[in-house]
């Protein structure tokens, strides 16, 4: 089973994607974990307290953004490979261009669909 983390200091977008992904839950192909604070994402993962293979994260977040939070996941020996999708309303050639300098795999825009989310993880992924 894959386990999907999602970063998103949104709770209606974190419900969102796990109503869209509850069918992959359902079937036991994926996990989801959300996390509504960023700091603590990465102070589980700094500490080894959990891992994932497919990290969804927000940019504009109070605590800590996104691309911060991307850099400091790939600084890490046990996440440095992992896939990072960012979700956001944020949509500039600059932001994008930051992004992909940090490793980031790709790019989620808000609103999405639920079929946009599913597509992203299945493909990510190598789900079919």
């Amino acid at each position: 089973m894959k386990r999907v983390v999602f970063v998103d200091d949104s709770k209606t977008v974190l419900a969102s994607v796990e109503l869209a992904l509850e069918n992959l839950v359902n079937e036991g192909v994926i996990e989801i974990i959300c996390f509504i604070n960023p700091k603590e994402f990465l102070h589980e993962i700094q500490n080894n307290n959990l891992d994932f293979d497919l990290l969804f994260t927000d940019v504009n977040m109070p605590q800590m953004n996104g691309l911060e939070l991307s850099k400091e996941v790939k600084k890490i020996e046990n996440t440095k490979r992992k896939p990072i999708l960012v979700l956001t309303t944020e949509n500039s050639d600059e932001m994008k261009k930051v992004g992909k300098e940090i490793g980031v795999t790709g790019w989620v825009v808000k609103p999405f669909s639920e079929q946009k989310i599913i597509m992203a993880v299945k493909r990510v992924l190598k789900i079919r």
